[in-house]
């Protein structure tokens, strides 16, 4: 059997060889082939025998043998008989033709010469040379079965002739009789002698490669010469491998069986490492791995598989580096696929394809063997995905993304070695991304789609976007932002690179649509908008991805205020919701749009309202009714369109608004606030009155209605309404609680002061604003000096109820009316000094000095008792003296007290009255004709 591991080599070298010589040999062979020839080693025959003679003459073989037949045949003489068939032998030997006699009648001939071959031998005498005479009768012997007569001529030839130039055939013929005799050891000294006596002899080969059959026919104590005869004869014969032509013509089948009977002896010993020992004890040989070769072939010819892998493994480990490596690791592939064992055959492709994963080995590798790997590879790496696929539907997971990790490994380290680069990735790309390993899966999906020429790179691209689509979180988490960020990046940048590369289809559209959300989502919304826009401008973008778009667009431009541009993108996603059949927007949706658009025209309105473009943006603030009519925004916006007046000062029509406004809202929220801008727009506009309206008639709605009223009055203050003003003040005063905080107490003190001085002069409100301040924790100087004035007006007015009581009798109880009337005067004065200090002390003197002054006047006015005597009279007018005498003491010391402050502050009218009082009373000293100046002393020129 021919095996992989047969060299075509070697057999076109031995074809050339055989047909290629410029003579033709003539051949006679025998083939005998194990289980044919015999069913022991014993029995087993050579392959052939092969006799040749001495060149032919340079003429015609077909003219020469014709001539010598016809001799032959008309001659009468033995000896020319003789001769003419001896030559015709001889050129039939010589040129291998089918020329003179047949085989049937040659066997006839020489029976019938026989008698005249022992007729010429027993005479002694002959023509001829006797050598050729003793070799052909041992032939016509031999022809017509006479074998032992055939053997004694050519031993005859050997002794007689031992120079001649038949003899070594005739050893050749005695030593082949042993052989067929069975006496292998007689035939093997005979084929020795041979080579001894004629080792450059034509049969010097054939008879080395029958010595070497008749040391193994003598069974294992030859075997050892046997392989050293095989092994010599090979080297003659194989001298290169690598020559195209051999050293000797040789017969390929004498070659092929003793490397035959080598393997045959080995696998009867130890195998592949007998063949170890019989190599190693010489030099290298080109044909050494035709040796093992041979041996792994009949293993697997006779079943022993897992021998014959043994012995290609034992050549791989002994000889790594030589080339006819990768043939024996295919063997192993063969030999495991006829052995029906198709893992171990799996696992011997997998170990050829590890083999030659570096480059350098793989680029030594012949084409074949290239493409061998290729092969395996693939075959692999469809085995793998498929087993993959297999164990998933069996529910084994983990076994499945195994396999098609395997399955990628293969198709990765493949994809570089073939024209179908591409396809290879792409696979790679999806085990990998069966397998779990996504990293991996997105490099080999890019280089299917951009590193080679391939049909269906497209796909590969969009594999590798789906999957970094997949890879990227679904929401925006903020722990992850830069991550989420860094993953969109790549998949924008993936997709330039796919549009970039490959036709945009509808695919790329809704990719885009996905982006410019998605970096919306992120807040990138520039990126948001570029992906949003680059969807509208794309070829054909369904219905569906448009409307997402203007969506999107929409989002960004009302992010970044541009509202013109927000509108008409709202327009155009509410037209495509309203009127595409092939999208089903909820009307919920739709609504939510709407808003987005009402919003967006809001905006304008407040844009134009804030460059003082009120027109405009009124007519803004309007058009939101007309989208939203009724919503919140479009109360919103008829408000602020008023409110869009008054930032204009356009009064009147502010006013307008903010009526009809309350007219159509009344119960809106918002309707408070129109109480405030009507009051604003009425003032503003010189309608104060309608201001203080407003509010008073505002106030009958509120519960607590006091702080309308109270800038109702400050408005009538202002307007100077002041019965309005002062009616509410008095209304106010009566309700108020006392103070919290100083603007309470000053806002209360002020009305009552407003009061007092519009003219309501009452006594209770000239008390109350006393008392107040008498009692309030907050005073300014206002508050204060308006205390002190009541304080005065409250004194001066006890201090004329003081003086218009009469001391009568009985005088202890006018008297007793009259010093409370005192007290009182006397309190109200020292709490306007209290208030006001120095800017009141002159008066505050006077006044109580003139009480004390009145009082003691009184004193000595009042009415005598009647029912006393003259001397009880006098006494009684003494006691009235006495007691008068210290309170106009008093007074003159007070009235002093108020000349004397003069120097502090000069001279006032309370002053000069209190001198008119003491020349009244002391004329001595005070009255006198006087003019009071005022004088400065002047800087003396002297330092």
């Amino acid at each position: 059997m021919k095996l992989a591991l047969v060299s075509k080599r070697l057999l076109l070298l031995f074809v050339a060889a055989s047909f290629g010589h410029g003579n033709a040999i003539a051949q006679e062979s025998f083939r005998v082939e194990l289980g044919k020839d015999g069913e022991t080693l014993r029995d087993m025959r050579p392959v052939f025998l092969t006799f040749e003679t001495r060149p032919l003459p340079a003429i015609s073989p077909a003219e020469v043998a014709r001539r010598y037949q016809k001799l032959f045949e008309d001659s009468d003489e033995p000896e020319v008989r003789i001769d003419a068939l001896n030559r015709l032998n001889n050129i039939r030997d010589r040129s291998g033709q089918d020329i003179g006699f047949s085989q049937a009648k040659e066997a006839e001939i020489y029976q019938d010469i026989l008698g005249s071959y022992e007729s010429i031998l027993s005479r002694g005498s002959f023509s001829g040379r006797l050598d050729e005479l003793l070799y052909q009768m041992a032939k016509a012997h031999s022809l017509t079965g006479q074998h032992q007569e055939s053997i004694q001529r050519l031993r005859q030839l050997v002794g007689l002739y031992p120079k001649s130039a038949l003899v070594p055939e005739a050893r050749f013929r005695i030593a082949e009789a042993e052989f067929s005799a069975g006496r292998y050891r007689e035939a093997e000294r005979g084929y020795q002698a041979l080579l001894s006596a004629e080792p450059d002899s034509e049969l010097a080969t054939k008879a080395s490669y029958m010595m070497g059959w008749s040391q193994f026919k003598q069974g294992n104590s030859g075997w050892e010469r046997a392989a050293t005869t095989f092994m010599t004869l090979l080297d003659q014969q194989l001298p290169d491998l690598d020559s195209s032509q051999p050293r000797h013509n040789s017969n390929l089948d004498m070659i092929e069986d003793s490397f035959r009977v080598l393997a045959l002896m080995a696998s009867r010993m130890d195998d592949h490492q007998t063949l170890a020992h019989w190599l190693e004890r010489r030099e290298q040989s080109s044909w050494f791995y035709l040796l093992y070769d041979r041996l792994a072939d009949l293993h697997a010819v006779e079943g022993r598989y897992a021998q014959a892998v043994a012995v290609t493994n034992a050549f791989v480990g002994r000889y790594p580096v030589h080339e006819s490596k990768p043939d024996f690791l295919e063997q192993k592939v063969v030999f495991w696929q006829m052995a029906g064992e198709p893992a171990r055959a799996r696992q011997a492709k997998a170990g050829f394809v590890a083999q030659y994963l570096l480059e350098e080995p793989y680029q030594q590798l012949p084409d074949n063997h290239r493409r061998r790997w290729q092969n395996y590879g693939r075959w692999l790496a469809d085995f793998y995905y498929a087993s993959g696929s297999t164990s998933q539907a069996g529910g084994k997971q983990g076994e499945a993304k195994h396999s098609w990790a395997k399955a990628a490994e293969y198709y990765e380290m493949l994809a570089p070695r073939t024209v179908t680069e591409g396809e290879l990735m792409h696979l790679a790309g999806d085990a990998r991304l069966l397998a779990g390993h996504d990293v991996q899966a997105l490099s080999n999906f890019r280089r299917a789609a951009y590193g080679a020429h391939y049909e269906r790179a497209h796909e590969a691209g969009w594999a590798a976007i789906t999957l970094l689509r997949k890879l990227v979180p679904a929401r925006v988490e903020s722990p992850q932002t830069t991550r989420y960020q860094d993953a969109l990046t790549e998949i924008s940048s993936e997709e330039q690179r796919y549009s970039t590369t490959f036709e945009a289809d509808d695919r790329v559209s809704d990719l885009r649509v996905d982006l410019a959300n998605r970096w919306y989502a992120l807040g990138d919304y520039e990126s948001a908008l570029g992906y949003a826009k680059k969807t509208l401008a794309s070829a054909s973008p369904n219905t569906e991805q448009q409307y997402a778009a203007w969506l999107v667009i929409a989002r960004v431009q009302q992010h970044k205020r541009e509202f013109g541009l927000a509108e008409r993108a709202w327009r155009q996603a509410l037209t495509l919701a309203e009127t595409a059949s092939q999208l089903s927007v909820s009307p919920h949706e739709q609504n939510d749009i709407r808003q987005q658009l009402a919003a967006a025209i809001y905006k304008q309105g407040e844009q134009a309202a804030s460059e003082g473009k009120s027109t405009l943006a009124v007519a803004h603030f309007k058009r939101v009714i007309n989208v939203l009519p009724g919503s919140e925004l479009a109360i919103k916006s008829r408000f602020d369109a008023a409110n869009t007046f008054l930032k204009s000062s356009e009064w009147l029509a502010a006013i307008n608004e903010l009526k009809m406004f309350r007219r159509d809202y009344p119960d809106h929220p918002l309707a408070k606030q129109v109480t405030e801008k009507l009051v604003h727009s009425y003032q503003q506009s010189d309608q104060p009155l309608k201001a203080a309206s407003e509010l008073l008639t505002a106030s009958s709605l509120l519960s607590d209605p006091w702080p309308n009223k109270l800038r109702a009055a400050a408005i009538y203050h202002d307007a100077e309404q002041i019965e309005r003003r002062n009616e509410l003040y008095r209304k106010w005063l009566a309700v108020a609680p006392a103070a919290a905080t100083a603007s309470e107490h000053m806002q209360l003190q002020t009305m009552r002061y407003r009061l007092i001085e519009s003219g309501v002069n009452d006594r209770v409100t000239l008390q109350e604003l006393v008392a107040s301040e008498s009692q309030s924790q907050w005073h300014s100087e206002e508050t204060l000096r308006w205390a002190a004035d009541a304080a005065l007006n409250l004194g001066a007015r006890a201090a004329d109820q003081f003086a218009a009581i009469a001391l009568v009798h009985p005088l202890e109880e006018t008297l007793v009316r009259k010093q409370a009337a005192l007290e009182r005067a006397q309190n109200y004065l020292l709490e306007a000094e209290a208030f006001a200090g120095e800017t009141v002390a002159t008066e505050v003197l006077f006044r109580r000095a003139e009480l004390y002054r009145v009082l003691a006047a009184d004193l000595m006015e009042s009415e005598v008792p009647a029912e006393l005597n003259e001397l009880e009279a006098m006494q009684y007018q003494m006691l009235l003296e006495e007691e008068a005498y210290p309170l106009e003491e008093k007074a003159m010391e007070l009235h002093t007290r108020n000349h004397q402050k003069i120097t502090e502050q000069g001279y006032d009218k309370w002053i000069g009255q209190s001198l008119e009082a003491l020349a009244a009373m002391h004329p001595g000293r005070y009255n006198r004709d006087f003019r009071w100046m005022t004088w400065a002393e002047k800087e003396s020129d002297d330092v």
